[in-house]
């Protein structure tokens, strides 16, 4: 399933293509350096691979709309998302967090409170570039499990492998583990509940809900099925607050502490949290949304922040020798586009994102535990 280097190279020369098409309309324009790839993959030691996660991949109808003018009447993302393709493309193993289900083709589709998205979205975060996607969130279960199973089926024909949900309690039990530049890493993904829906009676496997145990019990499972490296993925907090919980850090503790996990990744709280180092381990509180359009947008609800890890051998083991953040931004438009904001996409309202984004992702000393981010 994993791409080779130059099945990654193809993609960013595609990603090129797509900016360079997107740069016509005035509000558009973007620098040369929004079509190259982030320089760090050529001075990488061998033996080293780099892993990208982002946030909040949450379909609002307005980004469909959006699509659809795009496409034309037809349902095309890849417009929306083409400014973090090279970011993505550029990385060994990309990792997304895809919060909605999935509507049959041609719908009914809906939004919040109860979210059933276009498939489309799927072909989309294909094209960017992503590998893995967790889909355990307080939204899986909104369609119930027709719903859930419709979500992997469809990223199963994008041939886009995810964790935090299943069809069968056989698939349950089976870890994500990907070969990444000859290196076995597993992802496991959890999620704090699920808006009060109940997960139908039988299938307590359909998706993932946050225990420390059951957490470090997957984890584990994923090392003894040959796990060189476990990303956990975790949707948790408070929506619309920067600040991590208290709940949140006691996990977060209790779970690094624990030899199987190597990084946690955050999503739920639709606005950037603080990264932070842990014995010795990276955990990213909360990316923000990678992509949404709320319906009362808040400012801090388009500011993203793409987590970047470099790993290297230490030993037996595997470490993070190199912790970046990258600010994104959803620009409202008309059109709706989702920018990286280190490729020369930002302009004055992503200069105040770039600057809100650093306040809070530093919070808790990460740049003095080496946290750094591209242009900084």
């Amino acid at each position: 399933m994993f791409s080779s280097r130059a099945r990654k190279t193809t993609a960013l020369l595609g990603a090129t293509l797509v900016l360079a098409a997107c740069s016509s309309a005035p509000e558009q324009q973007q620098s040369p350096a929004a079509s190259e790839a982030p320089p760090q993959s050529s001075q990488a030691p061998d033996g080293s691979f780099t892993v990208v996660a982002t946030g909040d991949v949450l379909i609002h109808p307005a980004l469909t709309d959006q699509a659809k003018e795009d496409g034309k009447g037809e349902i095309d993302y890849r417009p929306l998302l083409a400014g973090i393709k090279p970011l993505i493309s550029g990385a060994d193993l990309g990792i997304c967090h895809l919060e909605t289900p999935l509507a049959p083709k041609g719908g009914p589709y809906s939004g919040y409170p109860s979210f059933s998205a276009p498939p489309e979205i799927v072909d989309a975060l294909k094209d960017t570039g992503y590998d893995n996607c967790s889909t355990a969130s307080n939204h899986t279960i909104d369609q119930g499990a027709e719903g859930a199973k419709r979500t992997l089926d469809k990223l199963d024909e994008a041939g886009i492998k995810h964790t935090g949900s299943a069809r069968s309690a056989e698939e349950a039990k089976k870890p994500l583990i990907v070969d990444v530049k000859g290196v076995k890493v597993a992802q496991i993904s959890f999620a704090y509940g699920f808006n009060g829906i109940k997960v139908p009676a039988g299938k307590p496997w359909l998706v993932n809900q946050i225990d420390a145990e059951d957490v470090i019990a997957q984890a584990k499972a994923a090392r003894k099925a040959g796990a060189q490296v476990v990303v956990a993925s975790l949707h948790w907090g408070t929506e619309y607050q920067h600040d991590a919980t208290a709940e949140q850090r006691s996990l977060a503790k209790k779970l690094l502490g624990d030899d199987s996990i190597d990084l946690i990744i955050g999503h739920h709280a639709h606005v950037v949290q603080p990264f932070e180092q842990i014995n010795g381990k990276w955990v990213a509180y909360g990316l923000g949304n990678s992509v949404a359009r709320h319906s009362e947008p808040k400012g801090s609800t388009e500011q993203g922040a793409a987590a970047r890890f470099r790993f290297v051998r230490d030993g037996e083991r595997w470490k993070v020798d190199k912790a970046e953040y990258v600010p994104t931004l959803v620009r409202l438009g008309p059109p709706i586009r989702l920018l990286d904001l280190t490729a020369g996409q930002s302009g004055d309202d992503g200069a105040e994102a770039l600057k809100a984004t650093d306040e809070v992702v530093l919070s808790r000393g990460a740049g003095d535990q080496g946290l750094t981010r591209p242009g900084r």
